[in-house]
């Protein structure tokens, strides 16, 4: 708690936003896919369509994030806002595929309940100035468990509030889209917040290095390294999206929404226990072992899940994972404001986040192909063989390299 006392107006302000945020990402992920299905799309429609989201979700962020620091942070995150706007109004007005392609490129949209767009680049980057650098990991810590808390609660009232329309006598169309105007709603809420951000946010001005690139210059092969790995995360996380687990346990299972939702409810909640105990961990054995060591038995679990017989194994086995599946994102988001210079965390976030945006676009259309191949299970064993690859490579490459609070005198 000394970390949360620590914090300056502008960091509890940030995490009121990540709040606000992550419940709209939850409150609609539930219902996405089952929303897209009662508009007419089959699943390789979906797929293709979430990775459009996705793709337009990081070429909007390499737009705003390489923006942010010149042309201010607190006017980009309301820029980012409105593009949510749209985005959420899009989706509740037309069931045109053409036009909510269009929406899902240009607006922003999460089919995966977590961080999409913008906001989480910025936020990051401004976090560590509005605390003590020692404080720096349990900042991230609480950050993520309050952006995973929610989530779990967006993810809960969407399932609910849609389940409940449905049984007033509502069709499950409508029930689900209006599910997708709170969204929209809820960005309305989201750019008053941000506007409310002081000027101690902004980027603190630097003379400007002539080897500078995209932001970065003694880090930039750190950080570029790092976002290749974080793309094959990335990449793998996004076979196994929020709205896609939901749509193949209603598959798989015939789970209805508000079952859904308590699922979602109870795994976001496991997550962001989790990402509040990495910090503790890291103090111990160190954020890259952090990192890498809570993340293989969290994939284990990840491929397990499929090959459990019933539903209440299966469901055992997802929150099981749930519960250690966050606890490398805190002490990724520290290591990297760490091992870099403070005139390149911004970049530096950038670049990660959009590699990682980039990489999980490409994999809701494989999702949505295998899916519609009726291989409703070959995602979960793609997804955690990559992340074991993606564990054991990052090991290799940066446990030689500590941030300052791990060298020893």
């Amino acid at each position: 708690m000394n970390a949360l006392r620590a914090l300056a107006p502008d960091g509890r302000l940030l995490f009121g936003t990540r709040m606000v945020r992550l419940f709209a990402y939850g409150f609609l992920s539930v219902v996405l896919a089952l929303y897209l299905a009662q508009l007419g799309l089959n699943e390789r429609q979906i797929g293709a369509l979430l990775t459009w989201t996705l793709a337009g979700d990081a070429a909007v962020s390499l737009w705003i994030t390489t923006l942010a620091d010149r042309t201010g942070r607190k006017r980009m995150l309301i820029v980012g806002t409105g593009l949510m706007i749209f985005a959420g109004a899009a989706f509740a007005l037309t069931h045109n595929i053409v036009v909510l392609t269009l929406a899902a490129i240009v607006g922003t949209i999460s089919p995966s309940g977590g961080e999409v767009g913008p906001f989480l680049s910025i936020e990051q980057a401004a976090l560590p100035q509005t605390a003590p650098d020692e404080h720096r990991t349990q900042v991230f810590a609480w950050y993520n468990l309050v952006g995973s808390f929610s989530t779990a609660l967006g993810a809960l009232c969407g399932g609910a509030l849609s389940q409940a329309l449905q049984s007033a006598g509502q069709t499950p169309l409508d029930s689900y889209r209006v599910v997708v105007a709170g969204y929209a709603l809820l960005g309305v809420a989201l750019a008053l917040l941000f506007s409310r951000l002081s000027p101690a946010a902004e980027v603190t001005a630097a003379p400007r290095r002539a080897d500078t690139v995209m932001g970065l210059h003694r880090s930039r092969n750190t950080v570029l390294k790092l976002a290749g790995l974080f793309m094959v995360d990335a990449f793998a996380g996004g076979l196994v999206v929020q709205s896609l687990i939901a749509y193949w346990f209603y598959v798989r299972y015939g789970v209805q929404p508000a079952l859904l939702g308590g699922i979602f409810f109870g795994a976001n909640i496991f997550a962001g226990l989790s990402a509040l105990a990495a910090a503790r961990v890291a103090r111990r054995i160190g954020l890259v072992n952090t990192m890498v060591w809570t993340h293989i038995p969290s994939n284990i679990l990840l491929i397990l899940v499929p090959l459990m017989p019933n539903l209440p194994l299966a469901i055992a086995v997802l929150l099981a994972r749930f519960s250690i599946s966050q606890m490398d994102v805190p002490t990724r988001q520290s290591y990297i404001m760490a091992v870099v210079d403070p005139d390149e965390r911004s970049a530096a976030a950038g670049v990660s986040s959009i590699a990682r945006t980039a990489a999980s676009a490409m994999a809701p259309v494989v999702t949505g192909a295998l899916m519609g191949a009726s291989l409703f299970s070959l995602p979960f064993f793609l997804a955690g063989g990559l992340k074991l690859v993606y564990d054991v490579s990052l090991w290799q490459s940066f446990r030689a390299l500590k941030p300052p609070e791990e060298h020893r005198p």
